[in-house]
């Protein structure tokens, strides 16, 4: 990292204002390649907003840097900090309305239904708590003229560097993540002895906008003679009282020169003629879980405090590279690289739109691992809304969890991409939801079992929230529990699959209880049910007034929507799986199946298109945001091209009914979509649209107009899933290739039956294919009637299946040789 930076800063004399003449020798040197246009991204002038600075996280604490040459900002968080403290939504009696509201629906009177659900079910308070802004690091040093800077992120390394020359000094910043001793690093350094002098403070972060908060609770005060604080309390909010303590540090090591704290403020460190200075970040609350924060918030710091104290940077360094290469380095991505690869990545997402640049998917898709690897590790929270990072105490839908969608499609990736630790924090999270899910279940339906809705928080809060629009959606929970299974898919790990299969029973237990049957039909419905965030056209629904808030509103509910259905068919497939496979409760899984059988069928509307409800009803919304309907082509396993080829059409017609535009993670998706159909180039369409309006610079996705990482890990997911699908239970090769990726090399990435994958192409053609098993599965490919199979040089027997599927059995630990692929 340090030697290609050092290039691209001294040698190819790049300036924070720069002529022409500079920006044309700068682009004709670094397009010798001098370094990897999949890995670095990298800029010529400071991020304008937050959303464009660049992240660096452990999964616990994170920092975004805006790289300003003078008036540097890093803005701290940590997972834990959010508003409120314990507490419960459940709503007791709630499922004596239940029968009422089933009557109102069926009789096509939604309305009503909606008014009776937001009165007698709807969780209380409405609303969840927010994750919380933390606090934000300034750093003031003298203004000068700025030349040849840049700012760059590193994703083999983790660092992110400023580099830029003033009065004739050099001046490299470095900033990094620590999971190894829980700290940021910041180290400032300068090719000249004593050039570094600046002044620092840690700022709280105000609240403004809200009327729900009370004030601010936070204060700033200086540590002896060489660190800053910030200590204070979370917010109370919605009538949750804010438990939170929490305490950040920096701690500011230079040397040479002198460092002073500011007698009047005591909140401002001033160091002067350094030579080179080390700040390193610590912050931690007294959260244990949630129910328990009970921790002292004080003394964990300290103990970090102590730890770093104890190390060299040169060490810290190593630790953190080295901790976050072992995740990192088990996956490469390579495609074909063309001039504009060496463009500053910013250029970059602008030339792609006219002429091609495949390698700038490569850094898509490592970003999003990246991003996965430093904002949900075992043992952390799992990766809300925005990852890990926030600048706001009043965030976009709250940075928090919203299970309709966006927390999913965090973890879609994570298999495939070699990195199925960091999705623990997901199955820890959906562990703890069955706690308030089965009072939920018990109180609001009179249900065994447990659920959960469209949203939740770090408190595990299960009921319905947002109001009916939004909270009549009942299978988020069972949307977790198919993508927990996935991770059995994909590692063969029985002893994951026993400790997980009382929450999979519990989920089948809640909708066995909840399914009722659809008058006129032999179907069993969700009901109250609702396609997220879709309102229907049909008799009954249209805008009214709600007395309660004072507001125009639609409804969105319904019985047995599309969704639902799918996602119970997927459920209950793979509990069918998991009870032979484990064999338990095989009785009871009898009528489980018999259930399943009776879920509506996926039906053909007078339009043509998959229907997205029960009822064939139109679309207020004709190009909506949400793609629910098509959960069972991706990331379900209900439609595919192979099994339901009478769907494709209707699936089809859908999307392009859609359009390919909305938000970030809404294309993400239809880009996933999209490479299920086998459809490379419109997924490659879809891709660079994103990237002209739904991504920022520093290739966080977009919703709208707040960051969101549902995007940019979405889009991770539809790189692997152009390049290699299994979901059918075999492995299908470069299934949805775009023809601008004629030559490419994916070493590292994984296959359900616990497969690893090094396999390159050339001329859109498979060359060369190894395969790790190591689980020992059988092995399915699909192949060419000429493939052969070979283990340590020695053909090994195998058995052609229908449909161009070849087999063969494999030992566990055991690399095979695939041919002729």
């Amino acid at each position: 990292m340090k030697k290609i930076i050092y290039f691209l800063c001294l040698s190819l004399t790049f300036a924070y204002s720069k002529s022409k003449a500079q920006t044309d020798k700068t682009n004709q040197n670094i397009q010798e390649k001098s370094f990897d246009p999949a890995t670095l991204l990298w800029y010529t002038k400071p991020a304008e907003v937050w959303a464009d600075a660049l992240p660096v996280g452990n999964g616990r604490i994170g920092a975004m840097i805006y790289g300003r040459p003078t008036e540097e900002i890093i803005n701290f968080n940590e997972e834990t900090y959010w508003s409120g403290g314990p507490y419960s939504t459940v709503v007791k009696d709630g499922y004596k309305e239940l029968p009422n509201i089933q009557k109102m629906i069926f009789n096509g009177e939604p309305i009503k239904a909606h008014k009776l659900f937001g009165r007698t079910l709807m969780g209380y308070p409405i609303e969840q708590q927010k994750y919380q802004a933390l606090s934000n690091l300034h750093l003031n040093f003298k203004k000068e003229a700025v030349e040849n800077y840049t700012r760059s992120l590193d994703l083999k390394t983790g660092i992110a560097t400023v580099k830029y020359t003033a009065n004739g000094v050099n001046y490299t910043r470095e900033v990094l993540a620590s999971a190894v001793d829980q700290t940021i690093a910041i180290r400032i350094t300068a090719d000249k002895p004593g050039s570094i002098s600046f002044d620092a403070q840690l700022r709280g972060v105000r609240n403004e906008t809200h009327s729900n908060y009370a004030t601010d609770y936070f204060k700033m005060d200086g540590v002896g003679k060489d660190q800053l604080k910030v200590t204070g309390k979370s917010a109370d909010y919605m009538g949750i009282e804010g438990k939170l303590k929490y305490e950040a540090r920096i701690k500011i090591m230079p040397e040479g020169g002198t460092m002073d704290l500011d007698n009047d403020t005591q909140t401002v460190l001033t160091v002067k003629n350094a030579n080179s200075v080390t700040l390193y970040f610590v912050a931690a609350t007294n959260f244990v879980n949630y129910k328990d924060v009970s921790a002292d918030q004080h003394q964990r710091v300290e103990d970090m405090l102590a730890k770093v104290q104890k190390t060299s940077f040169p060490e810290i360094k190593k630790n953190a590279v080295d901790d976050y290469k072992k995740y990192f380095d088990r996956v490469s991505l390579t495609l074909p690289a063309t001039p504009n690869s060496y463009l500053p990545t910013d250029e970059r997402m602008v030339k792609i739109q006219t002429s091609p640049d495949p390698q700038l998917a490569s850094l898509c898709y490592n970003f999003g691992r990246y991003v996965l690897i430093s904002s949900s590790r075992p043992g952390t929270q799992p990766a809300n809304l925005q990852g890990i990072w926030n600048d706001n105490m009043n965030p976009a839908w709250d940075s928090k969890y919203t299970t309709n969608i966006n927390l999913e499609m965090n973890y879609w990736a994570v298999e495939s991409g070699n990195l199925s630790e960091m999705a623990q924090p997901l199955f820890k999270m959906v562990e703890e939801l069955t706690d308030q899910g089965s009072q939920v279940a018990k109180e609001h339906y009179g249900a065994r079992g447990w659920v959960l809705h469209q949203n939740t928080d770090i408190w595990r809060v299960a009921a319905p929230m947002d109001g009916p629009t939004w909270g009549t959606f009942t299978t988020g929970g069972a949307w977790l529990t198919n993508q927990l299974w996935d991770h059995y898919l994909f590692t063969q790990d029985k002893e994951f699959l026993k400790e997980f299969y009382p929450v999979m029973k519990g989920s089948v237990d809640f909708f066995m209880d909840f399914l009722v049957p659809f008058p006129g039909k032999d179907w069993l419905v969700t009901n109250p049910s609702t396609s997220p965030e879709n309102p229907p056209e049909g008799k009954g629904y249209k805008y009214f007034f709600d007395e309660i808030t004072g507001g125009y509103y639609f409804t969105t509910i319904t019985a047995g929507s599309t969704i639902d259905m799918q996602i119970l068919k997927d459920l209950f497939k793979n509990y069918d799986e998991a009870t032979k496979i484990l064999n338990k409760d095989l009785d009871f899984n009898k009528k489980v199946q018999a259930a399943r059988k009776r879920l509506v069928p996926s039906q053909v509307g007078k339009n043509g298109t998959l229907q997205e409800w029960a009822e064939d009803y139109g679309q207020m919304e004709p190009n909506h945001r949400h793609n629910s309907h098509l959960y069972g082509l991706y990331p379900g396993n209900v439609i595919s091209v192979g099994r339901t080829p009478e769907l494709i059409e209707p699936v089809k017609k859908v999307l392009e009914l859609r359009g390919d535009g909305a938000s970030g993670w809404s294309r993400a998706w239809k880009a996933n979509l999209w490479a299920r159909l086998r459809d490379g180039d419109r997924v490659n369409k879809i891709f660079k649209g994103y990237l002209k309006d739904e991504c920022f610079v520093s290739l966080f996705a977009k919703c709208f107009t707040p960051m969101q990482v549902d995007g940019t890990l979405g889009m991770t997911a539809a790189v692997s899933e152009m390049l290699l699908q299994s979901q059918e239970g075999y492995i299908d090769l470069l299934p949805a290739l775009p023809s601008e990726w004629t030559d490419g090399q994916f070493k590292g990435v994984c296959a359900r039956g616990d497969f690893e994958l090094d396999f390159s192409w050339k001329n859109k053609a498979v060359t060369s294919l190894a395969i790790l098993s190591k689980a020992g599965m059988p092995c399915e490919i699909k192949a060419s009637s000429k493939v052969k199979v070979f283990l340590d040089g020695k053909q090994v027997s195998i058995k052609k299946l229908p449909n161009q599927i070849v087999q063969f059995n494999t030992v566990k630990g055991k690399t095979y040789t695939v041919k002729g692929i």
